[in-house]
Order: structure tokens, then sequence, then C-alpha cells
């Protein structure tokens, strides 16, 4: 796992609270809503390959 990602995310998390706000103090809720769902995913598509991984680390580790 590098150590990148973990900057990437932090980035990610910035930016989608402050479009959020910017869209929530604009009235449009429903649009800060989808922006936060969409980094969400942004970040999720990024670490789940890193759980696999370790998921597969493990099992080879303990297996016989």
């Amino acid at each position: 796992m590098d150590v990148n990602i973990i900057f990437k995310i932090a980035a990610v998390g910035i930016l989608v609270s402050v479009i959020s706000q910017i869209l929530k103090q604009s009235g449009r809720e429903e649009h800060a809503f989808l922006t936060s769902l969409a980094g969400l995913l942004l970040v999720l598509y990024w670490i789940v390959p890193c759980i696999y991984e370790l998921f597969e680390t493990i099992k080879n580790l303990f297996a016989l």
C-alpha cells in the first residue's frame, strides 16, 4: 500500500467538504448529497483493491 493513497483520500475529503458546503449555502442540498456520494464512491474505488490485497496476504500467511 502506498502512502500516496492517503494523500489522495485526504484531498478528496477536503474538496468534497468544500464543494458540499458551497452547495448547501446556495440551497442545493440534493447536489451536495450527490457530491458527497460521488466522493465516497471514488474513495471506495481506490480502497477496495487494497483491502482485497490485504485479505489475500492474510490468507496466504495462514495457508498450510
